[in-house]
């Protein structure tokens, strides 16, 4: 029986970002035990929705750390707000991703982990802005999936609902930074195993000392 594995995170988390090659590892060398789903966290919603201009003096130094912990390189494009905020029209919300993966796992639930990661990407290698339509055009390409069906959903109800569902279920949870790995034994019991940027060897001794104790 396959147990599943809640990666909490955000498509504007830096740290998920850095982590994210972690938890590809962790799904690749755990594919006969687990299986993963990715829950957005809502990390920046409602009062928290802001331009890149009030929180990139915080980015300007955070991403230097997470690049010199997890070995990961931000891109030129997107280090460019990040050094020219006042330049930048770029509004930071967590909404859009979110809503975004919701209907990505209607298509491709087993390949979630992956999408999550290209998103991530798409903003933190690529530049591209999350708030935009247009960021999810080439990834709609890369996997197959009819534009006019993704951008019609991207406005529907139901798929909004969806992601403020994912946001809520972080919250019931009780994460509040993110990434998150939580392994659920049952409804409602679930083992906290990372919470914050963690190695792959730490997350491996996490995982099987948890698996062992089920």
């Amino acid at each position: 029986m396959k147990h599943t594995l809640l990666y909490c995170y955000d498509a504007y988390c830096g740290w998920c970002y850095g982590f994210s090659p972690v938890m590809k590892e962790i799904a690749s060398i755990y594919a006969d035990q687990l299986e993963i789903e990715v829950l957005s966290g809502g990390m920046i919603t409602g009062d928290a929705v802001q331009p890149i201009e009030n929180i990139a003096p915080y980015i300007q130094t955070a991403y230097k750390n997470v690049e010199e912990l997890s070995g990961i390189k931000f891109g030129e494009d997107y280090l460019w707000h990040i050094k020219n905020p006042n330049l930048s029209d770029w509004v930071m919300n967590s909404e859009k991703p979110a809503i975004a993966l919701c209907i990505f796992k209607e298509y491709y639930p087993e390949r979630q982990l992956e999408f999550a990661g290209d998103l991530q990407h798409a903003l933190h290698f690529e530049g591209r802005d999350l708030s935009d339509d247009e960021a999810y055009r080439h990834l709609l390409e890369k996997y197959g999936i009819n534009e006019e069906a993704f951008y019609s959903k991207l406005k529907e109800e139901t798929y909004i609902d969806q992601a403020h569902y994912e946001f809520s279920a972080c919250k019931h949870l009780q994460i509040n930074g993110y990434p998150a790995v939580l392994l659920q034994e049952n409804d409602s019991k679930f083992h906290l195993l990372a919470r914050g940027f963690t190695s792959l060897e730490e997350m491996k001794q996490r995982i099987d000392a948890a698996l062992a104790a089920l």
